[in-house]
């Protein structure tokens, strides 16, 4: 895992980037990690913190193989 000090000087890249990503659909953290090249454990810990501040919402069901997906909120 990376220096946590460089994740969060790497944080404005990402975020917009998997924003971008998010606005093509909804997508798991799985997908999302191959469409990004980013370690699954790097985008959770992305999606979270946007979750945490309205910037990302999951779906109410998980996928058939028990992941949830994720979709861009958009702000006004």
């Amino acid at each position: 895992m990376r220096d946590a000090r460089e994740v969060v000087r790497e944080e404005p890249y990402f975020r917009d980037r998997l924003i971008s990503l998010l606005a093509e659909g909804p997508m798991t953290v799985p997908e999302l990690a191959a469409a990004s090249g980013l370690p699954p454990e790097e985008v959770m810990r992305w999606l979270m913190g946007m979750r945490r501040y309205g910037r990302v919402a999951e779906e109410k069901e998980p996928t058939d193989d028990g992941y949830f997906r994720y979709a861009a909120v958009t702000r006004s």
